[in-house]
């Protein structure tokens, strides 16, 4: 495992932030599973956990203004490091007008303890929920989540609420679950209100 301080990296016209390692599920499928770094960045394993101050130091040194979209998505939950998030969410909104998209497992509730949807408001455009199944039991078989409490309600009730707050809200599944798990994952978004993305699944 290869540390450093990679705190953000480009893929394609988009910034992805890494926030933090921190994580209560272990997916199967999971990409820190394949390799230290994704798309080619450096590695994203961070030697410490950055402090604001380290962040917008980082992001300072960037044309926050030139890229299509800021993204929260390294090698950990960025809701498990809820304030920095939001402060840095803050500073992006207070120096460019681009779009701050987070992608989570949709925990931050249980992470936090507390109900956290309305905390988006204002910092974040659009949420990316990372579904994973269509039922409970196949949830907790792909994701194998840390907390004893029912995660896939968890999740699918902070999907529910973060509608209120934030523009776009979607769940996400990955191609390896095979067509019929993503149809009735289909079903599941739907019945929540909210739009399904399928994504591919890198091996890297």
């Amino acid at each position: 495992m290869k540390k450093a301080m990679t705190i953000s990296y480009e893929i394609g016209d988009s910034l992805y932030l890494n926030i933090t390692n921190k994580c209560p599920c272990s997916c199967t499928f999971c990409i820190r599973n394949n390799g230290d770094g994704a798309y080619g960045s450096d590695p994203l394993w961070l030697d410490h956990q950055p402090s604001f101050e380290e962040v917008r130091e980082n992001l300072s040194k960037r044309d926050l203004g030139s890229y299509r979209q800021i993204v929260f998505c390294g090698y950990g939950e960025p809701t498990c490091e809820l304030e920095l998030l939001k402060q840095t969410a803050d500073y992006i909104k207070s120096v460019c007008n681009v779009s701050i998209r987070l992608n989570t497992n949709g925990l931050s509730d249980l992470i936090n303890k507390r109900e956290t949807a309305s905390e988006l408001e204002g910092r974040i455009d659009c949420v990316s929920i990372s579904l994973n199944a269509p039922t409970k039991e196949e949830y907790d078989a792909v994701t194998r989540p840390s907390f004893d409490a029912d995660c896939y309600s968890a999740m699918l009730k902070f999907a529910s609420s973060a509608k209120a707050y934030v523009p776009e809200v979607m769940f996400t599944v990955v191609d390896v679950i095979g067509s019929e798990e993503i149809e009735r994952s289909r079903k599941v978004a739907e019945s929540v209100g909210v739009k399904l993305r399928v994504r591919e699944f890198i091996d890297e």
